[in-house]
């Protein structure tokens, strides 16, 4: 028996506003299926005795010690942008 319906299948689909054939909606309905079991396989295995983790590596804070440089002069900056105006980027307006 099935886990997921096509219809879910499809419904998921057009909420990510993708376009599925009946063919794609039964191989994708069968690969969640198959996902799907393999998550309930993981839920029978006994953790009593595993501590909760945020992360597989015991890590500490790996970022780089954050020091102020200098950054590139304005005409290197300018010399990429597309469109540059009175010193600055130039970037469509998105405020109407």
């Amino acid at each position: 028996m099935s886990r997921i319906s096509t219809d879910q299948v499809k419904h998921v689909a057009n909420l990510a506003r993708l376009a599925i054939t009946e063919e794609e909606a039964e191989m994708f309905k069968k690969q969640l299926d198959a996902m799907i079991s393999f998550a309930e396989e993981l839920n029978e295995i006994n953790t009593d005795h595993v501590e909760p983790t945020s992360h597989v590596l015991d890590m500490k804070n790996v970022m780089r010690e954050d020091k102020p440089q200098k950054g590139l002069p304005q005409s290197e900056v300018l010399k990429n942008a597309p469109e540059h105006q009175d010193g600055q980027v130039k970037v469509p307006s998105i405020i109407e």
